[in-house]
C-alpha cells in the first residue's frame, strides 16, 4: 500500500454539518483512510494512492457543489 495525503482548500464557508457530510462522502471512496478538516477551509485526506488519486478526490468535493482546489504541501 502506498499511502499519501493531500490538502484541499474549500472556498465555501461550511458549517459543522456540511464538513461532516464532506468527510463522510470522502470515507465512502475506496482507498480513503482518514479525511478531516484541520482548519475551517482545509480538508486533509490521507489515502491509499494505489486505489484513488488526488484529482478524483478533488472532483468528489466539487461534485458535492463546493468550490475547491488542491493545495501544495
Amino acid at each position: 500500500m502506498q499511502a499519501t495525503d493531500i490538502m484541499i482548500h474549500v472556498s465555501n464557508n461550511l458549517n459543522t454539518e456540511q464538513k461532516n457530510e464532506v468527510e463522510s462522502r470522502m470515507r465512502e471512496i475506496d482507498g480513503v483512510i482518514a479525511p478531516r478538516f484541520n482548519k475551517d477551509h482545509l480538508l486533509l485526506i490521507y489515502f491509499n494512492h494505489d486505489k484513488t488519486n488526488s484529482l478524483f478526490l478533488l472532483d468528489a468535493v466539487k461534485s458535492a457543489g463546493y468550490h475547491a482546489q488542491l493545495v501544495g504541501l
